[in-house]
């Protein structure tokens, strides 16, 4: 794709996002990373009427090699944080997803967009109304819940107690103030209360491990009692992710995250052997998987804030909520939240 498409796919995005003559965007990026991304993000707001400009941060000195969330370069720079207080819109091209930072940026009113993944993926999921509508259907369903679980061929039989955290939904803009979301993404998740999830989760093979980006091969199996996990049997990959989650040496990295499911059928389960060198939005979003997560809840409100995280997406399971089946083996079922070109 060249600068001239990405300024235009750039420019179709904020559009989505409500940007207008008089407002403010900032363009947030790290070190020399996606500057392509930075110069079509500011092409496409001063097309739009908005002032414009970028602040880039300074590269880590150091990195102990993990996907460590919620920390931020702009940790260390107050004013910087302010500065972007400011803005009516930014546009985070670092990553600030679980940071301090990013929630005291949206609590001033700045809607934050994220795009971090490869170009080509972000044309081919370009987020559509017809796709807000149907994970707008999602959370509402999910707002209401008081129960639900989750089962599935391989093993897993899991209960969350909800009604405690707030409902999430991302379709890939936002044009709300204080609102969050992700380029590309269609999903919808919530989190239990801090010990209301009970059962035995089975990742199977060919389930998701991110970040680490791959595909399992071998089961792994998880005891969970009052929202920690306390046992984890299996082979190689079991002791993968639990070598992965010692590594951090904080015990709140055993704690279950936020749950929920994909709605954008454009995605595909095998995208991460066409779109290397992204963080996995394509997974989290493929129609009809079941993801839950391990690790921090702040995000939702909670008190977990570990920078040991993982979502993980199953194929092939089912997920009820109230009793009432939303998915079943991998299939929408509720009309308003089925895909639109229905396959035999």
């Amino acid at each position: 794709m060249d600068q001239s498409q990405l300024n235009e796919m750039c420019r179709r995005q904020l559009e989505l996002s409500a940007v207008h003559e008089g407002e403010s965007v900032v363009v947030l990026s790290q070190g020399h990373d996606r500057a392509d991304y930075a110069d079509a993000f500011l092409y496409a707001a001063r097309s739009l009427g908005a002032q414009a400009y970028h602040m880039r941060l300074s590269t880590p000195q150091s990195s102990t090699g993990a996907w460590a969330v919620g920390e931020s370069e702009l940790a260390s720079n107050p004013y910087a944080v302010e500065a972007l207080k400011q803005a009516d819109m930014l546009v985070d091209l670092a990553f600030l997803l679980f940071s301090k930072e990013q929630f005291a940026i949206q609590g001033a009113g700045t809607r934050i967009l994220t795009a971090v993944e490869p170009a080509p993926l972000l044309a081919k999921l370009f987020p559509t109304r017809e796709l807000r509508d149907r994970v707008e259907v999602g959370g509402e369903l999910l707002a209401r819940a008081q129960n639900m679980r989750i089962t599935s061929p391989h093993g897993t039989d899991v209960t969350y107690r909800l009604g405690v955290y707030p409902t999430i939904t991302e379709y890939g803009y936002t044009d709300q103030p204080g609102r969050w979301d992700h380029w590309p993404a269609a999903f919808v998740f919530t989190g239990a209360a801090d010990d209301g999830v009970d059962g035995q989760i089975v990742i199977a093979p060919g389930d998701v491990l991110l970040p680490f980006n791959t595909y399992v091969n071998t089961p792994i199996t998880l005891t969970i009692e009052q929202g920690f996990i306390t046992d984890i049997k299996g082979d190689l990959d079991a002791d993968l992710l639990h070598s992965y989650i010692k590594s951090f040496d904080d015990p709140r990295g055993y704690g279950m995250s936020h749950v929920g499911w994909g709605l954008d059928h454009r995605a595909n389960w095998h995208g991460l052997t066409q779109f290397p060198g992204g963080m996995g939005m394509e997974l989290r979003s493929f129609y009809g998987n079941v993801m839950f997560s391990i690790g921090p809840n702040n995000e939702l409100g909670g008190p977990n804030d570990t920078p040991c995280h993982f979502d993980i997406p199953m194929r092939g399971a089912s997920l009820f909520l109230d009793d009432e089946p939303i998915v079943v083996d991998g299939d929408l079922a509720v009309k308003e939240m089925q895909r639109t070109d229905r396959r035999s």
